[in-house]
């Protein structure tokens, strides 16, 4: 019976994960989505909810399940990549409100991109010029954050 279990894991898994969506999406209906200027509090675990069940169909449906025999790599952690996350989301938080979102958002995803070493210098300039511009133009200028773009204009 665990052999069995073990070969079709992946759908289980998957199912599990978009039962858990479809929890999330029946009981985000209870509230308001509103709009993306006025969000309600119905609208974060509704598309959740949405990517939750997208994700399980994915896991269930993939090809290519891991071998039976594969029991996970349980080397040491990749100490380079969980201090560059971190130090990425510190320097976010200590420059959000000093330097503005802009930078804040360059900085932190330029350092969690150095964690990677396959990533190259120009590959995480260029990484987080695009995420954070798009996160300017999402956060502040779509949603109306109270966190300005640039430093000094609170």
């Amino acid at each position: 019976m665990f052999q069995a279990i073990q070969r079709h894991r992946e759908h289980y898994a998957g199912a599990l994960v978009a039962l858990i969506g479809a929890g999330t999406i029946a009981l985000a209906s209870r509230y308001g989505v509103g709009t993306l200027s006025a969000v309600g509090p119905g609208l974060f675990p509704l598309v959740m909810g949405v990517i939750l069940v997208l994700c399980g169909i994915v896991i269930a449906t993939e090809k290519g399940a891991v071998a039976s025999d594969d029991h996970g790599d349980f080397s040491a952690p990749d100490w380079r990549g969980w201090l560059c996350i971190t130090g990425g989301v510190v320097a976010f938080i200590l420059l959000a409100k000093t330097a503005g979102l802009l930078a804040a958002t360059f900085t932190c995803v330029f350092i969690a991109a150095l964690g990677d070493r396959a990533t190259t210098l120009r590959a995480a300039v260029t990484l987080a010029g695009a995420m954070a511009i798009g996160g300017c133009a999402l956060f502040y200028y779509a949603l109306h954050i109270q966190l300005p773009p640039f430093a000094g204009r609170l």
